[in-house]
């Protein structure tokens, strides 16, 4: 297995959002999410290049506000 998991705490520390935020997207699918069981991991590359496709989109709403992620 290449990279970590990281829990939805570490994740809303990195994007500097609260948890409950980085459940709801993983709930509507709007953020990468590894379910284990009834556990939600996420992928640190998955992360990044969500956060980067993100950034890169033109009307600056990013991917979420379209309903999904790549």
């Amino acid at each position: 297995m290449e990279g970590s998991l990281l829990t939805a705490d570490q994740v809303a520390r990195i994007l500097g959002v609260p948890k409950t935020w980085v459940y709801e997207q993983s709930r509507n699918g709007r953020i990468p999410t590894v379910t284990l069981g009834r556990y939600r991991r996420y992928r640190a590359e998955s992360i990044a290049e969500w956060v980067e496709t993100l950034e890169s989109t033109q009307d600056g709403r990013g991917v979420g506000a379209r309903g999904g992620y790549p």
